[in-house]
C-alpha cells in the first residue's frame, strides 16, 4: 500500500511540473542584465625621446574624434615644461605631435579629450 502512494504522490508532483507554465519551471531560463559594454574611444600613442626632442605618434582606430595632448616634464628646474596644443585625431588618422626641453627629458605623456 505505502509503494502505491508514493507513486501516486511522484505522479501527481510530475503532473503538476508538466501542467506549470515554461517560465515558472526551474530550468527555464533567466535573463541576466547585460553588463555595459566599455567605450570604445582613446587614439594608441607611443613617443619617443631623442636627446632634447620629443615625438609622440597618435594613431585613432575609433569613429569618434580624440584631441590628443602631448605634455612633456623637463629634467633641469629651469627648463620650462610645456603642454601641447590639443590636435584633433579623426576616425583612422594618425597624428604627429612633437616638442622638446632645452636640455634633459624627464617625462612625456598624451592625454585624451572626447570632443
Amino acid at each position: 500500500m505505502r509503494l502505491s502512494r508514493s507513486l501516486a504522490s511522484a505522479a501527481v508532483a510530475v503532473a503538476l511540473l508538466l501542467c506549470l507554465p515554461h517560465d515558472a519551471s526551474p530550468h527555464a531560463r533567466v535573463e541576466r542584465p547585460r553588463a555595459e559594454e566599455p567605450e570604445l574611444f582613446g587614439a594608441a600613442c607611443h613617443s619617443r625621446i631623442t636627446g632634447s626632442h620629443v615625438t609622440a605618434y597618435c594613431h585613432n582606430p575609433y569613429p569618434d574624434v580624440d584631441r590628443v595632448r602631448l605634455h612633456i616634464e623637463c629634467e633641469r628646474w629651469w627648463d620650462v615644461d610645456s603642454d601641447g596644443a590639443p590636435v584633433e585625431a579623426g576616425p583612422a588618422q594618425t597624428v604627429r605631435l612633437d616638442g622638446r626641453c632645452w636640455k634633459e627629458v624627464r617625462s612625456v605623456w598624451v592625454s585624451h579629450q572626447k570632443r
